[in-house]
């Protein structure tokens, strides 16, 4: 008799019930649908703080160039290679290369700028929800 009660035991255990399962994917979907829109919030925060840092770093990089050389490149190339006539030129100024901004396009950059007149205007287009991350005030 008691071993039959021990093999009740050991079958009534084996697994979990449907109602526990479908609990369980209760809980994740409001944990997920709680937290992936704080996540994606910090994702678009950080890509906007990367592309401020690149944009500081590629205006050193400008600013330097201008230095040696009396003027502005004609475009961003010239900081990575000799884009001849440059007597002065000491490069390449920027270390690793030019980066594309965080969203995967390339810098945009005019010399001189329209929004500094008398430097250059170095941006990203950044994404719908950033708009556009310039060296200028607005």
């Amino acid at each position: 008799m008691r071993e039959m009660k021990d093999e009740k035991k050991r079958c009534g255990n084996q697994g979990f019930t449907l109602i526990e399962i479908l609990l369980v994917v209760v809980i994740i979907g409001v944990l997920a649908a709680l937290g992936v829109p704080k996540i994606t919030g910090h994702m678009e925060r950080s890509r906007v703080a990367a592309a401020k840092s690149d944009i500081s770093a590629i205006s050193t990089a400008i600013s330097m160039y201008e230095m040696d050389n009396g003027k502005f490149p004609a475009s961003l190339e010239g900081l990575e290679t000799d884009p001849g006539g440059t007597v002065n030129w000491l490069g390449p100024y920027m270390e690793n290369g030019l980066p594309d901004d965080p969203w995967g396009k390339p810098y945009d950059y005019k010399a001189p700028g329209s929004h500094n007149p008398h430097k250059f205007d170095l941006s990203s287009q950044g994404s719908s929800k950033s708009g556009v991350i310039g060296n200028w005030k607005e």
